[in-house]
């Protein structure tokens, strides 16, 4: 007589029909201790019936993720391993949004999901799932506030715990591989001013100021004035703090600003640093063309921001870093975001591609995530703690794949003083 299948072999088999492989690139451990999938493979474990029933509902990213944040799937060892195996198979592997499962595996999941208890309601999604992308005009700036603050105020004291002292967060640049993260990012802050050339005495505008660390390393090293902008009430209380301990109250200005409401020009300069990934494609032009009209003749703006590598196909809107990190992100193509800025009257100076320093920088932070673990739950907690976890694990996998990079374009605007010949000025 067959001995019947245990629950790690049944999960298998469901796991197999929505990933859409014969071949399961995980170990799984069942909530009942029992194991199935290659001895080798990462360890995942399925601590009870309801991570299946999430992945019945929403057969994708979603549901798998949901399952994560809730605590219902765990991955204890690797997390680089086992979300690299997981996004290498069968469906998951394909451009473009998820496959969902023909009827025929439907029912064959449903039968296994019978089996193995797991059939019921939908489980309610974990409450750190971003409500704010499906509210309000897309990009309005009611909604851009909110989505803001989803993604940035949950927490100075756990970001210092993944920043590190920098508070920087935005990619860094690295000499090599061995360089520390903290010197990679002051680095990456001193190659921004280089760029810009600033001088002592002009006037500078931060777009997307974060925590204040580029302003107040302008302001300190090179003796501008920084007006600093942010829709993060907590990344600006902090921001302030750091100014007035550094004694910079007087060279650096912190406000609670939409850029758009700006109105104060010109400058002598703009950096824009990880800000313009949260301003959509509709609105593109509208930035750029803000951003110029603020900049005096001959200024230069710095553009840093991800881009999306990965031909036409655009990420799912309804999957994990959408629906739970970056509410209404959208990162476009290199291309794109030269085309925008030169259409808004700038010229194109330099262009350096950092893909491969993203990467760098991200494993960092999850070093720092994971060194710093019971102290990051007890700051945003578990289900926060285990979102940053897996977003920046995936976004690092995402980086070295070439599916992303990231690019800082410096522009200038025409008329007032010519660009160098050369970029031995930055370089």
């Amino acid at each position: 007589m067959a001995k019947p299948a245990d629950a790690a072999s049944r999960l298998a088999d469901a796991l197999a029909i929505i990933l859409g492989t014969d071949r399961i690139p995980l170990r799984l451990r069942a909530w009942d201790g029992t194991e199935a999938g290659p001895a080798d493979a990462p360890v995942v474990v399925f601590r009870s019936r309801r991570a299946l029933r999430r992945m019945l509902w929403s057969p994708g990213q979603l549901g798998l993720s949901r399952a994560y944040v809730a605590g219902d799937i765990q991955a204890p060892g690797d997390i680089f391993a086992a979300f690299a195996a997981l996004s290498a198979a069968g469906k998951f592997a394909e451009p473009g949004p998820f496959r969902p499962p023909t009827p025929g595996e439907v029912f064959a999941l449903l039968k296994t999901a019978v089996r193995l208890g797991a059939v019921g309601p939908n489980p309610a999604p974990p409450p750190e799932e971003a409500r704010v992308s499906r509210h309000g005009r897309r990009h309005s700036k009611g909604r851009d506030a909110a989505a803001i603050s989803h993604h940035y105020d949950v927490g100075n004291d756990f970001y210092a715990l993944v920043l590190g002292p920098s508070m920087v967060y935005s990619c860094a640049v690295w000499e090599s591989e061995q360089t520390g993260l903290d010197a990679a990012q002051a680095a990456k802050l001193d190659l921004v001013c280089r760029k810009l050339g600033l001088e002592p005495g002009m006037r500078v505008l931060d777009v997307g100021c974060g925590w204040g660390s580029f302003a107040l390393h302008a302001a300190q090293h090179y003796g501008v004035d920084v007006v600093g902008v942010t829709l993060s009430v907590e990344q600006a209380a902090l921001a302030r703090k750091r100014a007035a301990d550094a004694g910079l109250t007087d060279r650096v200005d912190i406000r609670v600003q939409d850029y758009r409401d700006v109105d104060d020009g010109p400058f002598d300069a703009i950096s824009s640093i990880g800000m313009s990934e949260h301003v959509g494609r509709e609105q593109i032009g509208n930035y750029a063309s803000r951003l110029q009209g603020l900049l005096r003749p001959g200024g230069r703006l710095l553009n840093h921001a991800i881009s999306w590598n990965a031909g036409s196909t655009a990420p799912d809107p309804d999957s994990f870093i959408p629906r739970y990190v970056f509410p209404d992100g959208e990162m476009l193509s290199l291309s794109d975001m030269v085309t925008a800025l030169e259409t808004a009257g700038l010229e194109v100076l330099d262009v350096e591609a950092l893909r491969r320093h993203y990467a760098l920088t991200l494993r960092a932070w999850v070093r720092n995530l994971e060194a710093n673990w019971d102290e990051a739950v007890r700051s945003a907690g578990v289900g926060r703690a285990r979102i940053w976890r897996l977003y920046m694990a995936a976004s690092a996998l995402g980086f070295e794949a070439g599916l992303t990079g990231v690019n800082q374009i410096l522009v200038q605007r025409p008329g007032g003083a010519e660009p160098p010949l050369r970029r031995q000025g930055w370089m």
